[in-house]
């Protein structure tokens, strides 16, 4: 088992996506929960002086959304961006393929949907081009060859700088990649969603395909802040999450608990560390940390400096298989195809 580590102060852990020359942090910021949509709405300028105090801990990527606030997320991040003239040390992420009708989104990859989205989203967010952007979903009543020939006419033309794709399996990347190069994947994958580790996960790393792992903290969960009495707004999804239901829920909170003994024990750090570390060990290039005030970002110090051995993650897996006993994964969040 892992000895306790040093308290020190760290740099972020960087990493290089291949074959583009982007250089990330090895935390990227997520905005979904800043966008406000599901999530309870938002305050502009505590997500502002969010996006700010994350560049300012060394986070250099932001992933953002359309989706996200139908907008209002891109707006915010194109604003706190700006606001401190920092475009050219973000590794700007961000997503298309999806379209909305009456606050509800629904898939559309087609060309045409992605022309409109990247000249809409380049204006939210203030800049001429995209560092990194993804699919948000596959679209099955659009042919991959289509949405991959619109993605890789943009990385031609210079409006994006890598191309990615989320919630893809192994044989929608395969087709994707005949036609367009996949530099980056972005799945969910957290301690308690660990369902890409049969295929997608070693497809990515054989393939050398960086991952930026999405629900890292499992929509709070595994933040260590909750309580069996954790109320949420009426807009917010966790209230329709199976997680968070009964009796499924006292599960992950007692697992949370243990997780959380386990990680000050062997460690030093807290749960909300050891779910960020345990990701990077697994191979994940870097994972997106969900923050709408200045104060969440704070774990984030530390993440670096320590690993999680293969003993520690066989002591994780025995907790989980013990205190879990009726998982469940995040499916209930994918959206519906065009109606």
């Amino acid at each position: 088992m892992t000895s306790m580590a040093a308290t020190v102060e760290l740099e972020l852990e960087r990493a290089t996506i291949p074959n583009v020359a982007l250089n990330v942090s090895r935390v990227t910021l997520g905005t979904w929960a800043i966008g406000g949509w599901m999530w309870g709405g938002t305050d502009e300028a505590e997500s502002v002086a969010t996006i700010q105090a994350a560049l300012e801990r060394g986070i250099n990527i932001i992933d953002t959304a359309p989706a996200y606030g139908f907008g209002r997320a891109e707006e915010i991040v194109g604003t706190a961006i700006a606001g401190v003239r920092a475009r050219p040390r973000v590794v700007l992420a961000t997503k298309t393929g999806l379209d909305w009708r009456d606050g509800k989104p629904f898939r559309n990859a087609s060309r045409e949907r992605i022309m409109c989205e990247i000249d809409d989203s380049l204006r939210r967010l203030r800049t001429d081009y995209i560092d990194i952007y993804q699919v948000h979903w596959p679209d099955p009543q659009v042919p991959i060859q289509e949405t991959a020939d619109a993605m890789h006419a943009l990385l031609r033309d210079g409006k994006i700088r890598a191309i990615g794709v989320s919630n893809f399996s192994v044989d929608q990347i395969e087709q994707f990649r005949r036609v367009a190069p996949v530099h980056v994947v972005q799945p969910p994958y957290n301690l308690f969603e660990r369902g890409i580790e049969s295929e997608l996960l070693p497809y990515c790393r054989s393939n050398g395909i960086a991952m930026l792992g999405y629900g890292a903290l499992c929509r709070g969960l595994l933040s260590g802040r909750m309580r069996p009495d954790t109320a949420f707004p009426a807009d917010d999804l966790r209230r329709t999450d199976p997680k968070f239901q009964p009796p499924r829920f006292g599960q992950y909170l007692a697992a949370v608990q243990r997780l959380d003994q386990f990680a000050r024990a062997c460690f030093g750090k807290r749960v909300i560390n050891l779910a960020i570390r345990w990701m990077l060990d697994q191979g994940i290039t870097s994972a997106l940390w969900g923050a709408r005030h200045p104060n969440q970002l704070k774990p984030v110090d530390e993440v670096s400096g320590w690993s999680v051995d293969e003993g520690d993650k066989a002591e994780i897996d025995f907790i989980l298989s013990k205190l879990v006993t009726d998982p469940v994964g995040p499916e209930f969040m994918a959206p519906p195809a065009r109606p």
